[in-house]
């Protein structure tokens, strides 16, 4: 059995039925070690296998993570590659358990295991049933269906881990160079100075290079392929008008103020006031006047951008949040319950759009990998 689905906790049973289901167990296993011996893994094979599969670039634009920590960016195989690299390397064993469900929490096994070398990585560890959100604090889950998706996506993140304790690490670094070559396509131009023209190309729609460091969550000479291959999504949702800078991007207050008074400018230009015969005339002599009245509308828009800086922020990790969710969706089933959540939130039209293409993409790569 390969699989990263997570095996939930059964009903407590009988001690016949234990005892059947135990030694079903142990033939399940002693088969799987036999066939192990009895057909070894070609490694040349596997590695070609492994290559060939990173030059899918639907694989490849989901091959790593990436996140901030510090003053450092942390990358690494995410657990899609991991799932591929254990399945193509072969006689591995791997998966997720529920060991036990109680009030409140579950205890879960994710294991790996090379059945011919008899190599085995193991985690054991809690989850507790509540989710933190910066919006609602700590969220306690009662629904089972919310309480499986919760272990799985943290159970993914421990499965990762297993699997890339069992495959070598020079077949790791394989199967990153190909994915990276497979992104970078026919390109011999420099990441750099693709990343530099890509911030040139956003600056047309009025989003500054520190909006998409906010973003990104790094300086942009930081980015990798992955980053540039998101940026190129965004930048093709905005040219076609499918979603707007605001949707992706946190600008600036000042930003913000300047594009509404100018929209507000030209559509109700200021009128010229009126002056006084005794102040027609102008004496080139005496020194400017200054103002010191407050312009009302700069005034008012430093009380209506902000709460509107907050809703998009919100809208932002919202949605950011759901594509995480279906990005460690490890089957079907949690992929239509996340279709179904989707429905009932209150987000974006366009944001939940990008929402329901992650979740056709995942289901169209379940099918293919069945």
């Amino acid at each position: 059995m390969s699989s990263g689905e997570l095996v939930p906790a059964g009903p407590q049973a009988g001690g016949s039925m234990v005892e059947v289901s135990t030694g079903r167990a142990a033939q399940e296993v002693q088969a799987m070690v036999l066939m192990a011996k009895r057909y070894p893994r070609d490694v040349t094979a596997a590695v070609q296998r492994i290559e060939q599969a990173c030059k899918r670039r639907g694989l490849a634009e989901q091959s790593q993570y990436s996140y901030p920590r510090g003053k450092k960016k942390i990358v690494g195989p995410s657990i899609r590659l991991a799932e591929v690299l254990a399945q193509c390397w072969g006689n591995v064993d791997f998966g997720l358990i529920e060991v036990e469900q109680r009030d409140g929490e579950s205890d879960v096994l994710s294991y790996c295991w090379d059945l011919e070398t008899n190599s085995r990585n193991t985690k054991t560890f809690t989850v507790k049933h509540e989710r933190h959100t910066k919006e609602e604090g700590v969220k306690h889950l009662t629904d089972p269906r919310d309480i499986y998706e919760h272990t799985a996506n943290y159970g993914a993140r421990r499965l990762r881990a297993c699997i890339l304790a069992i495959v070598p690490g020079d077949i790791q670094d394989l199967a990153v160079n190909v994915c990276n070559k497979t992104l970078r396509g026919k390109n011999d131009e420099p990441l750099i100075d693709r990343v530099r023209r890509m911030v040139g190309v956003f600056a047309d729609f009025g989003v500054p290079q520190d909006a998409i460091e906010r973003r990104l969550q790094h300086k942009v000479d930081a980015c990798n392929e992955q980053d540039l291959v998101g940026l190129g999504k965004i930048y093709l949702s905005l040219k076609d008008g499918m979603s707007g800078r605001e949707d992706w991007f946190e600008l600036q207050a000042s930003t913000a103020d300047l594009d509404e008074r100018a929209d507000k400018a030209k559509k109700d230009p200021p009128k010229k006031p009126r002056k006084k015969a005794a102040d027609s005339q102008v004496n080139p002599d005496a020194e400017p006047e200054v103002s010191t009245q407050v312009d009302p509308d700069v005034e008012a828009s430093h009380g209506v951008d902000e709460p509107v800086a907050e809703e998009v922020s919100a809208q932002g990790k919202l949605e950011a949040d759901y594509l995480e969710k279906v990005d460690f969706a490890t089957s079907a089933k949690a992929l239509h319950a996340l279709e179904t959540s989707l429905k009932a939130i209150k987000l974006r039209p366009n944001a939940k759009s990008r929402v329901q293409l992650a979740i056709n993409d995942r289901l169209a790569a379940m099918t293919e990998k069945k």
